[in-house]
């Protein structure tokens, strides 16, 4: 076990190395993702072969124009998730499965905010019952998931639909 402090050190340097070292699967669970850097590794693991799969909190999903775009430049597997109340209640996890033997979780989300301004926490375990526990609870939240275009959002709709003209008109 292992923990990093954001007080100390980059936390996103020691995610992308990880990230960086999974060989077979990555499974996400995160609140909030702005970090260009993180995605691009997610997406780095994917190009290598590594099956990557993320979920992301809808409503933070919707609310913020990075995380769709980082998505969808991604090209990664991703759903969205909403808390025990559905739509509006959080899907507040942060934690990652690497190759379903390796966690790290914490308070870290994966923000330019919690990189350069917050006081964050990423804790790093190689414990099989604990890598278990995490597989159950992602397969559970995958599964009632839904991707973008099931989310019934107007506004949400209306933002992705100008975000996909002005990609077509760029």
């Amino acid at each position: 076990m292992e923990v990093k402090f954001a007080r100390n050190e980059s936390v996103a340097t020691t995610i992308v190395h990880y990230l960086g070292a999974a060989v077979a699967s990555i499974d996400a669970a995160l609140y909030r993702l702005n970090h260009a850097g993180l995605a691009q590794a997610l997406q780095g693991a994917a190009k290598r072969g590594v099956r990557v799969r993320l979920l992301v909190d809808g409503n933070k999903y919707q609310e913020s124009r990075i995380t769709q775009e980082l998505l969808e430049e991604a090209g990664i597997p991703f759903r969205l998730s909403f808390g025990r109340r559905g739509q509006g209640s959080k899907m507040h996890h942060k934690f990652v499965i690497l190759d379903q033997q390796t966690i790290l979780t914490g308070s870290y989300n994966w923000t330019v905010e919690s990189e350069d301004e917050n006081y964050e926490n990423l804790i790093l375990a190689g414990e099989k019952s604990l890598a278990e526990a995490y597989q159950g609870e992602f397969e559970a939240l995958w599964m009632r998931a839904v991707s973008p275009d099931q989310v019934q959002d107007s506004d949400y709709d209306q933002q992705r639909t100008q975000r996909r003209q002005d990609a077509h008109s760029r």
